[in-house]
């Protein structure tokens, strides 16, 4: 789908609810030209490079910061404007993007080595994004094998708490996503 300001493309993952106004959104921009990001006012972005040798981006403030191979990351409130410049050819890039006092929201890049559990509590809901590497859910999650690029969404089922086996090895974007939550916009005190 284009871009809120039409200057580039974006391949959305999921958004909650998935009609109307979203809480929250995942999403992978591809970025092959200098363009102005859309601007979300109220919502928290965090951007983590997936290919491409970086994105560059110029906020409107003079602040300049740049998400380099592997994987760099940048958190930022969504109505600072800024223009991304992909360095030396295009990038991809995942997007989390949250609403302030609706919704909290946490991202992790972590090695996969072995079996990580998750559990999912009514309200909240966990993303694995896998970056590099091979995985596979235990059967009675339903979700099976994951894949480079695949992402798998995990949360409660109905009111009962669910939990998620996944044995892997590789590399995984980890996001936990908590509905309800007063948004502080202190990460260390939100994802610690």
């Amino acid at each position: 789908m284009p871009w809120k300001n039409g200057a580039g493309r974006t391949s959305e993952i999921l958004c909650e609810p998935a009609a109307g106004d979203w809480r929250w959104r995942l999403s992978i921009a591809e970025v092959e030209v200098a363009a102005p990001f859309s601007p979300y006012p109220g919502v928290e972005r965090e951007l983590v490079l997936l290919s491409g040798n970086g994105l560059r981006l110029h906020f409107e403030d003079g602040q300049v910061s740049e998400l380099l191979p592997p994987y760099g990351e940048l958190r930022f409130p969504g109505e600072r404007r800024l223009v991304g410049e992909p360095i030396d050819g295009p990038s991809r890039d995942f997007n989390l993007m949250w609403k302030r006092g609706q919704v909290d929201a946490c991202l992790w890049r972590r090695p996969l080595a072995g079996t990580m559990v998750l559990f999912a509590a009514p309200g909240e809901t966990w993303a694995v994004h896998l970056l590099t590497g091979q995985g596979r859910f235990a059967d009675d999650s339903g979700l099976g094998a994951i894949e480079p690029g695949d992402t798998a969404i995990l949360c409660a089922n109905d009111a009962e708490r669910g939990r998620f086996a996944l044995e892997a090895s590789g590399e995984a974007l980890v996001m936990h996503i908590q509905e309800g939550r007063n948004h502080r916009g202190d990460r260390a005190g939100a994802c610690a």
